[in-house]
């Protein structure tokens, strides 16, 4: 009875390590090892390309980092944010917190372009963003992590998904909050991933409401510090200069450290839905403290916080595909 008893735990032991080990489990698990064999030249690929495209404009690097933001707030990290609309797609590019605001696409063809002629149809453009984000990151003198990799690539694209889901400057806390939420991110995600800001620029449109008329009665925010909002209205008037550009971290715009949480405990943060970290809520308030003084501790989370975002409901397995041009889909 022993005897047969040991056989049938052998048996069920055996089988469930082939389940383990299938290549349709393991396609639907994420990790950093994914293209070693299939493609190890991936990750020097994406950061030779970012390295020179961020020396030839330092600005590049916040660019990138927000596509995959962008991209992942959507329908989850699955290159839709880099489609061109044909056929019956329309593009996410369209939509408004990426209308002529997103930018970097052709550093992203230049990375698929060569890594198509090592690897053909190998590596998702999803994985290329999560990839080019990391490497943004360490370039501009942030923390680096170990990307888990093996997304596939959209179908399709929603415009309407990228007007909705995208955090807004002008949102309050709530809905912010709420956006993240949804994504399965906490509010120490929500405190750490807004850290980004510390390098890059902003739009004088996506903030003029805190300089002339805030909350529509013909008043400045006050929670913005007046001498700095004094100087924001020099190159942000009442009209026009909508494009103008101003860095998020005048102190230290393509340097990724703490400024930026320095500045919001100094009411110089430069969007309302930065500044609102500080002012509207304890817990955040208290994270914004923390990082302010301790840029270490940002560093880490701000690592833990990128790895959980890019892990947001990723195609997988044999959903979706491996385009081989990352502006359209394969048929």
């Amino acid at each position: 009875m022993a005897h047969y008893i040991n056989n049938a735990v052998l048996a069920l032991l055996a089988s469930s390590l082939v389940l383990c080990f299938s290549p349709a489990t393991a396609a639907s698990v994420l990790y950093p090892q994914f293209y070693d064999f299939a493609c190890p030249q991936a990750n020097d690929i994406v950061k030779s390309v970012v390295s020179k495209a961020v020396a030839r404009e330092p600005r590049m690097a916040a660019s990138l980092l927000r596509l995959h933001f962008h991209d992942c707030f959507v329908k989850g990290c699955d290159g839709s944010i880099l489609l061109d609309s044909s056929g019956t797609i329309t593009s996410e590019k369209k939509s408004v917190p990426n209308r002529d605001s997103a930018r970097g696409f052709e550093v992203i063809d230049e990375i698929k372009s060569a890594i198509e002629k090592a690897c053909p149809q190998t590596v998702s453009c999803a994985d290329i963003l999560a990839l080019a984000a990391r490497d943004s990151t360490v370039l501009t003198g942030g923390p680096s992590w170990d990307v888990p990799l093996g997304r596939r690539d959209s179908l399709g694209a929603s415009l309407s998904g990228s007007n909705q889901n995208i955090p807004a400057p002008n949102n309050t806390f709530q809905t912010i909050h709420t956006k993240f939420k949804l994504k399965g991110l906490d509010i120490v995600d929500f405190v750490a991933l807004s850290g980004s800001h510390t390098i890059g620029n902003a739009r004088c449109t996506s903030f003029r409401q805190r300089l002339y008329n805030n909350t529509g009665n013909g008043q400045p925010d006050f929670k913005l510090e007046q001498s700095y909002a004094a100087r924001l209205r020099v190159n942000c008037p009442r009209t026009g200069g909508d494009q103008n550009l101003f860095p998020m971290d005048p102190g230290s715009p393509t340097k990724f450290d703490n400024g930026y949480y320095k500045n919001l405990m100094a009411l110089r943060g430069l969007l309302s839905s930065d500044e609102i970290l500080y002012t509207q809520n304890q817990e955040t308030y208290d994270l914004v403290k923390h990082y302010a003084e301790n840029q270490d501790d940002f560093f880490k989370q701000f690592a833990k916080s990128m790895i959980k975002m890019g892990n947001i409901t990723p195609l997988t397995g044999n959903h979706g595909e491996i385009r081989k041009i990352c502006r359209r889909i394969n048929n």
